[in-house]
């Protein structure tokens, strides 16, 4: 890129909106992000034995709450089906959609919902038990198929076995636990879903090396996350923490230090003042749209990433470093974005 991502986004918002941040004025009101997530899909959005969240996309929510309220605690996650995910985004029972949910033009023309972004390219694949030898999707004719409703797979499916002339049965589920419960005790032949969750759930199944899942990927499936349609504001909210956080990792900045992974050349000449600038546009872009101010937070930034022997207290950086982290010791899992884009959180 030859502009960084917080002068586009500060950019953006200079220039002006004329829709009404009613999504972000109701989640500062509330205090709380309410996130759609999924019912349990390890790597992405799962709870452990304490109810604690985590994965893919819940570090997205957690994001998005730092970016709107200031701490990446301040979410709800509110597990929703194949089924219940649009729904409940329409409704507004959910803020953000951020819950393996494919990017198609019907969803996003006839649903009342925008898709902020892609931020995972996934494709759909099929899982069958190892002992009957299949080993290629074309050897399943006469198979039954278990899936979940209301996804784009069984039209995948219609289209792919069709063109192979394969003969199958569907049986569906509207809960992806009871599509897993099915094929775990043998009542369908195979398990078919995008290939990242098919590796996911195996890890659930009894004797997971009984399951194996086969090479062939039948579609292209963009995952990302969405928000309801006719909201501005909040629109570019979500979508420019999703490229921020994009373009965090492909600078290589460090969890927790907003520091650039170490590099040949020019890490002080180039990369160093490039960042200090990008916070400064950052700043006036929060202040546009609304979100929180960085304040303190700011300052100690500026030290941490101050070259040796420059800033106020460059002494100190060592010692800043951990004030920092003992304040928010949890930030580190919300991604760079939470230190570098808003780092107004590190501040008490």
């Amino acid at each position: 890129m030859k502009t960084g991502i917080l002068a586009l986004f500060a950019t953006a918002f200079l220039a002006g909106t004329t829709a009404q941040a009613a999504t972000l004025d109701v989640v500062k009101q509330r205090g709380e992000l309410r996130c759609g997530v999924s019912q349990g899909v390890l790597g992405f959005s799962a709870p452990n034995d304490k109810g604690e969240w985590s994965g893919f996309d819940i570090d997205f929510c957690r994001a998005v709450a730092a970016a709107a309220l200031g701490s990446p605690d301040k979410v709800k996650y509110v597990p929703l089906s194949t089924k219940e995910r649009f729904t409940a985004l329409q409704s507004g029972e959910v803020d953000l959609l951020s819950r393996q949910t494919t990017w198609t033009l019907s969803r996003d023309t006839d649903l009342g919902m925008s898709f902020v972004g892609v931020n995972y390219y996934d494709g759909q694949a099929f899982m069958v038990r190892g002992d009957i030898g299949v080993k290629s999707v074309k050897e399943l004719s006469g198979a039954s198929v278990c899936t979940e409703t209301g996804t784009t797979t069984e039209q995948n499916m219609a289209d792919y076995f069709s063109a192979n002339k394969i003969e199958y049965q569907v049986i569906a589920f509207e809960k992806a636990d009871q599509t897993i419960q099915a094929f775990n005790s043998g009542r369908c032949d195979v398990y078919s879903t995008d290939a990242s969750a098919l590796y996911s759930q195996r890890l659930t199944l009894n004797d997971p090396d009984r399951f194996v899942v086969l090479p062939e990927v039948i579609s292209k499936e963009p995952l990302g996350p969405a928000v309801r349609q006719g909201d501005d504001q909040w629109f570019k909210v979500v979508r420019w923490t999703l490229f921020a956080m994009i373009e965090a990792e492909e600078l290589g900045i460090t969890l927790g230090k907003c520091r650039f992974a170490p590099r040949k050349r020019n890490r002080r000449t180039k990369a160093l003042p490039r960042h200090r600038q990008r916070s400064r546009q950052g700043a006036r872009a929060r202040s546009e749209m609304g979100l929180p101010d960085g304040g303190r937070g700011r300052q100690l930034w500026r030290d941490l990433r101050a070259p040796p022997g420059q800033g106020e207290r460059a002494q100190d950086r060592s010692r800043s470093q951990q004030a920092l982290e003992q304040r928010r010791p949890d930030l580190r899992a919300a991604g760079p974005l939470t230190y570098c884009m808003f780092p107004s959180i590190a501040a008490d």
